[in-house]
């Protein structure tokens, strides 16, 4: 049966820089024309697509209107789903006394913290982790020593380090907040957000929604941030350079160079070929 419904991370998954991680360069570099001929072809065939990304929404206006999309989008690692026009449909605010006590953590360890909201990113100190999140999300960062006065609920916090001091972040956070949050670690960043917060939680609802069954979902993706929609669609698929969290969470590995892996997926799915 052919799937009515495919989910595709952004960044290493259909948004490739070639080995460039400059923030100007990933932040403008857009889906290959074989991808976006691909995507067309399942508009086509009556398979709809989701983008589902970290970035905030105004960061992935552009890959979704370059690929002729009006299907909602999964923003902010599943923090909030968009409408194509702006509106969020579903939130998934983090508790106050939760970030509080994250950034409480970050403030005794003298570390920058980030605190935001679907469409707006604060942080404590200006740094290149807060600099380039914001610029591929396409907002302004606004920067305050205390982002927790603004008086904005958040749907998540980060505490902003170094590869190296990460893991004991992430460890100390586990022993203070146990199971009462969602931990997504990036190389220099721990994001706390809520439990209900995750891609596979946000592809869930929408799938609701729109009348679409689990087991007629497939999703891509390559890192720890995709691992719950590829847990929780029918089928999930990550490349061969994912993290180790899309290969334990994944289904299928995809022999990609570049994107011809994912494109070759999605144009045997457009033409009902058995996947």
């Amino acid at each position: 049966m052919r799937p009515r419904l495919v989910a595709l991370d952004l960044d290493g998954t259909i948004v490739h820089t070639h080995g460039s991680v400059a923030w100007e360069v990933v932040s403008s570099t857009l889906p290959s024309d074989r991808v976006r001929r691909a995507v067309r072809a399942l508009d086509t065939a009556g398979v709809g697509v989701i983008l589902a990304s970290g970035r905030m929404y105004a960061g992935m206006r552009g890959v979704h209107d370059h690929l002729g999309l009006r299907s909602p989008l999964v923003c902010q690692q599943g923090c909030a789903v968009h409408e194509p026009g702006g509106g969020v449909t579903h939130e998934f605010p983090l508790a106050l006394d939760l970030a509080h006590a994250v950034i409480a953590y970050a403030r005794e360890l003298g570390r920058p913290y980030e605190w935001f909201t679907p469409l707006r990113y604060l942080a404590s100190a200006e740094n290149d982790a807060s600099k380039g999140y914001a610029m591929l999300s396409g907002v302004a960062a606004e920067y305050h020593a205390a982002p927790e006065s603004s008086g904005l609920l958040p749907t998540g916090v980060g505490i902003i380090s170094t590869p190296e001091a990460a893991p004991a972040i992430h460890a100390e956070l586990v022993a203070r907040l146990g199971d009462r949050v969602h931990l997504i670690d990036f190389p220099s960043v721990t994001v706390c957000v809520s439990t209900g917060a995750t891609k596979g939680r946000a592809l869930e609802l929408l799938c609701a929604d729109l009348g679409v069954e689990r087991e007629s979902v497939v999703a891509v993706g390559d890192s720890v941030n995709d691992a719950p929609m590829l847990e929780w669609a029918g089928r999930g698929y990550t490349v061969t350079h994912g993290d180790r969290y899309a290969h334990a969470a994944a289904d299928h590995v995809l022999d990609t160079s570049e994107d011809d892996g994912v494109a070759a997926l999605l144009e045997r799915i457009a033409a009902g070929q058995p996947l």
